[in-house]
């Protein structure tokens, strides 16, 4: 049994106490997917239509709302969040699985990807949060490893966590530092396999896609059996992209809503693109880590069909990992692994576009128009006048 000083156990306590108090509000509303709207999309999803359908991966999130009106440093408003990634769950320290990453443009953080890319293991969690909150989300990941035995004279010494980033200064007191390592221990712990949140939820709470409200999103696609049957899962935290490039469905949906775009009001903002995107995703095929950047890259393609060019200001970075070869990180003898021929590979390349695409849009369906500092407001994706639009085009599915 561990022990926490009295001082972390409230702490803990009262950032669950927040969050259930945040997801308490929307917990009476069956919130409508993409698919729900008749957005069409390629290819057949999972029994979620979630990261979590590939077998073992688990996501936490913790989601910090508070306060409205005058931005004053330190106090809020606050709008923002931690969302965690396991590979393994529980296990996802004791069994590293294999991974690449990719950086479509670099304005922007993923920790820990140097290393990762050397030994071509994930270890631990990959962790999502806002810009300015990298580090302290970092150490406590670190913390939380230390915390299960994992960094000592019988085990590793140092711990070099995945942690990435992107921007919610528009909605959120940033710079009032108001992630606390119990929000990032606390969206580990809770990690759980099952349905994910979307929206306005977790490390996504105060992010804006398109100039819309944007977050969390989720989606999966499951291969047939003729293709191996493998699963392929994604999450994003999407914050990128101007609204007179977004499509959906092929259909020009930014220029057909204009209305009541993000950042209006900041003259110094310009015409670029600016904002990022995380993706994380996760396959039970058995790829090993070369491979795995290949999928990484693969997730730029579906950012293309939503219509981003992957501006100056965006750091658009992606990590995919594998769940297949358990063991193959064993330090004390020779591995036997298994590996998907690359002439087979294709069908998990498509199948990662396709559930990155539709993840965004997923995250932009969930999400709820939002106020924060300084009475900023990001309108939410309004979903009769989008299925009005796909109409227009003969797109509704």
């Amino acid at each position: 049994m561990r022990y926490f000083p009295r001082r972390l156990v409230f702490l803990i306590c009262f950032c669950v106490f927040a969050t259930a108090q945040v997801q308490a509000q929307d917990s009476g509303k069956v919130k409508p997917r993409a698919r729900d709207l008749g957005i069409p999309f390629d290819g057949t999803p999972g029994a979620l239509n979630a990261i979590t359908d590939v077998a073992g991966v688990t996501v936490g999130q913790t989601t910090l709302i508070s306060g409205d009106g005058k931005l004053v440093v330190g106090r809020g408003p606050v709008r923002t969040g931690v969302t965690a990634v396991l590979p393994r769950g529980n296990d996802s320290i004791a069994d590293p699985v294999f991974a690449g990453w990719w950086s479509l443009n670099g304005n922007g953080e993923m920790t820990g990807t140097t290393w990762m890319e050397e030994s071509g293991f994930l270890i631990g969690p990959v962790m999502i949060t806002n810009t300015h909150s990298v580090g302290v989300v970092r150490d406590a990941a670190i913390q939380w490893r230390v915390s299960h035995g994992k960094i000592g004279p019988d085990d590793d010494w140092w711990s070099l966590p995945i942690v990435a980033e992107t921007w919610d200064g528009w909605l959120n007191d940033i710079n009032g530092f108001h992630v606390k390592p119990e929000h990032a221990l606390h969206a580990i712990e809770s990690a759980a396999s099952g349905p994910v949140q979307e929206g306005n939820v977790g490390g996504g709470t105060g992010m804006v896609c398109n100039e819309f409200k944007g977050g969390i999103g989720t989606s999966s696609r499951k291969l047939t059996a003729k293709e191996g049957g493998y699963t392929v899962g994604v999450l994003v935290q999407c914050n990128f992209g101007r609204r007179p490039n977004l499509l959906i469905a092929g259909v020009p949906v930014g220029r057909e809503i204009p209305q009541d775009p993000a950042y209006s009001a900041a003259k110094s903002f310009g015409e670029g693109e600016f904002g990022s995107i995380i993706v994380v995703v996760a396959t039970d095929a058995p790829l090993v880590a070369h491979q795995l950047k290949r999928v990484a890259r693969r997730v730029s393609l579906a950012l293309g069909r939503l219509g981003s060019i992957s501006g100056n200001g965006s750091g658009d970075i992606f990590v995919a990992f594998s769940t297949a070869n358990p063991g193959a990180a064993a330090p004390d003898h020779v591995v036997d692994l298994k590996m998907l021929p690359n002439d087979r590979i294709e069908p998990i390349f498509a199948a990662t576009i396709q559930a990155t695409e539709e993840a965004v849009v997923n995250a932009m369906i969930a999400a709820d128009t939002m106020t924060g500092i300084n009475n900023h407001r990001v309108i939410a994706l309004p979903h009769d006048e989008l299925r009005a639009v796909l109409k227009k085009y003969n797109r509704l599915q």
